[in-house]
């Protein structure tokens, strides 16, 4: 297994970007429990960190090492600070520009691995799990499935909290406001998933899986649980868990490994 941690200059927000990355390319068959990942080339996963996190979350609080050899799986995972993975609009925080193209064109020309649709997911947790979803709806062409645990998706409730100048979770309210901008016009933006959806299904675009999960425990349960609904009104090609748990460690751990093993069943 080759595992390591880069940076390099990315256009489009104007940084040293870093990503950590793990690739099971010289697994010992001894090391794998299930075979039959084996019997195709490699697939590619794009995984987010949450609110604060950064590119080495999932290697030292998460499993990637081990998701990586047990479905053979290339895992590339970036830091992008606090950004809820959204564009800006001007380059130098564009956000969801680099997760969706710059980073994956990146990862090809360096380590000559083709990102193709086919062969490429992306998943993530609370920030990461909402940044996701809206990046695989941005970008359909570009993922196949997304796997989306604990996700930040209480847009609606967000909205609400801006109309009254008011924030009721861990972000102040003037860092919501830069994030997602005018209230009144956020869930009908493309910073809503709903929306994203809607407009993707009007034009009979494909689609990408989705993957979502949440613990029983945790605050975001409520806005998980919505989505879920919406999606199953559209007849989305959704697979959805829930479970004992709260946000944190335990529960994502678990649930990437459910989510892998769902979307790679096949």
């Amino acid at each position: 297994m080759a595992s390591g941690r880069m940076e390099f200059h990315a256009r489009t927000i104007m940084q040293h970007a870093n990503f950590s990355f793990v690739l099971p390319n010289d697994v010992e068959m001894e090391e794998v429990e299930d075979l039959r990942h084996y019997d195709r080339e490699p697939m590619n996963l794009i995984l987010l960190h949450g609110l604060t996190g950064t590119d080495t979350d999932w290697l030292y609080g998460g499993n990637a090492q081990w998701m990586a050899i047990q479905y053979n799986v290339n895992i590339f995972m970036p830091t992008t600070g606090n950004s809820f993975y959204l564009d800006k609009g001007y380059e130098g925080a564009n956000y969801a520009s680099f997760i969706g193209e710059e980073l994956p064109d990146y990862i090809s020309s360096t380590f000559g691995i083709e990102l193709k649709r086919e062969n490429t997911l992306i998943g993530g947790l609370s920030m990461g799990g909402y940044g996701s979803i809206h990046t695989a709806l941005a970008y359909p062409d570009r993922f196949s499935a997304c796997i989306a645990l604990s996700s930040a998706l209480h847009v609606r409730e967000m909205a609400e909290e801006l109309k009254n100048n008011e924030s009721g979770g861990v972000i102040p309210v003037t860092m919501t406001r830069e994030l997602f901008g005018d209230p009144g016009k956020l869930l009908d933006s493309d910073k809503n998933p709903e929306y994203q959806y809607e407009k993707l299904a009007e034009r009979k675009a494909e689609i990408p899986r989705i993957y979502l999960a949440c613990g029983t425990e945790d605050a975001l349960i409520g806005a998980n649980r919505e989505f879920r609904d919406f999606l199953r009104e559209e007849d989305a090609d959704l697979i959805y868990e829930e479970g004992p748990g709260k946000h944190n460690w335990v529960f994502w751990n678990e649930y990437l490994d459910r989510g892998l093993a769902a979307l790679l069943s096949e």
